[in-house]
């Protein structure tokens, strides 16, 4: 194992650290953000919409884009835009601007997440082991530090300008750093990128669809858990915060080993297993009596659900020879469920209770189980052809 790829190793990772605290650290501040403009709960739900489409938007573009250029060009421009653009939204003086701002940082957060998830993948076939989760819990560690730095933030009276702005700016440097250790793609010449405007392989678009299950259970987590432990389990506020950091937990948890599981039994069985334990460990937070019994149950959804998506990604990856386009596919695929699972849980709540409306995510675990026995054997998606080291170094 090289010195150069131990270094892409770690860029990779603290480029997922880096994104989860940027896209973390405008989350955490939201209702400040709504309070220095004045804006209403619609205001604030239409400008989360038009960031989540601009990130949409830009990854149902990326396939041709990254067939063309290539993870580690895309990195390089889009990563530092990210912190630019965290920086427009922190400073934005009206609700247009604060939408314009939003719209940008959607679209370059877009960008950056197909992009390292395509580096991800790069630099998983070099080192011929899997990979992915442990970059994912990256991730994870950048959501959870967005929130202590957001705390902390707001007992020292810090106002939203300036922890934003602090955020962006102390992160740009690190990302302009990191930059250097990127890994180029294996195949982006000229064939490449007629390949990549190509129809897929059908297994890419049955990742889709399993990302797509996955990334739904998650934001339905993220939107509602609090919610429902507050509304309907009668939890007082405080515990009803607990929800989502203790699922943010069993995510991370479950991320830091999944790869050596994944290593053992294989991605498809893991896949299946992880949705059957996702509509289990759901279905005993629906049923729970209490809401201290809800939310333990939340760590372990959070670990069931946790290796699923980072496992779609990296399979989608390996399907082809350049990865790029064939994850942009399935993140874009995925990610339409982050965005479509809350507002369908809300139209669901309205037409009968939320509880009700909850049990979407123990139907999405058994989907997800059902799709994955439709994935290749081992051996077909999960041993891409190689790319060297020494074939890595010369493209460098």
């Amino acid at each position: 194992m090289t010195r150069d790829l131990r270094t892409a190793r770690t860029g990779a990772v603290l480029t997922f650290v880096l994104a989860g605290l940027l896209c973390g650290s405008m989350t955490v501040r939201i209702p400040a953000l709504s309070d220095k403009l004045g804006l209403s709960e619609a205001s604030i739900g239409v400008t989360l919409l038009v960031w989540g489409l601009g990130a949409l938007v830009t990854m149902q573009s990326m396939r041709g884009v990254m067939a063309r250029f290539g993870s580690r060009s895309i990195l390089r421009v889009g990563a530092p835009l990210c912190a630019v653009t965290l920086a427009l939204l922190a400073f934005a003086p009206t609700f247009p601007l604060l939408l314009v701002a939003a719209a940008l940082f959607g679209m370059a957060f877009g960008a950056v997440d197909v992009a390292m998830n395509a580096q991800g993948s790069t630099v998983e076939r070099a080192y011929g082991r899997p990979l992915m989760n442990g970059m994912h819990a990256g991730w994870c560690v950048g959501a959870i530090s967005a929130g202590l730095i957001g705390t902390a933030a707001i007992s020292a009276g810090l106002s939203s300008t300036s922890h934003l702005a602090l955020v962006a700016l102390a992160s740009l440097p690190v990302l302009v750093f990191i930059s250097r250790t990127y890994l180029p793609d294996p195949a982006i010449a000229g064939e490449a990128t007629a390949k990549g405007r190509r129809r897929m392989p059908a297994v890419v678009y049955l990742l889709g669809v399993i990302a797509f299950c996955a990334f739904m259970v998650e934001g339905t987590v993220a939107d509602w858990n609090g919610l429902y432990l507050r509304d309907t389990l009668g939890a007082p506020e405080a515990i009803a915060a607990l929800g989502y950091p203790v699922f943010e937990a069993g995510m991370l948890l479950g991320r830091l080993t999944g790869d050596r599981v994944r290593a053992r039994f294989g991605a498809r069985g893991m896949i299946v297993t992880a949705g059957l334990s996702t509509a289990a460990t759901f279905a005993v937070v629906l049923i729970a009596p209490t809401a201290l019994i809800a939310v333990a149950a939340m760590l372990f959804v959070g670990v069931a659900v946790a290796t699923v998506s980072p496992m779609a990604m990296s399979l989608a990856g390996s399907a082809v020879t350049n990865p790029g386009p064939a994850i942009a596919q399935t993140g874009a695929m995925g990610y339409a469920g982050l965005l479509l699972g809350p507002v369908i849980i809300g139209f669901l709540s309205d037409a009968a209770t939320l509880r009700t409306a909850l049990g979407i995510a123990v139907a999405l675990g058994v989907l997800i189980a059902l799709f994955a026995r439709f994935l290749p054997r081992p051996g077909s998606v999960e041993a891409p052809e190689e790319t060297s080291e020494r074939e890595l170094s010369m493209a460098a």
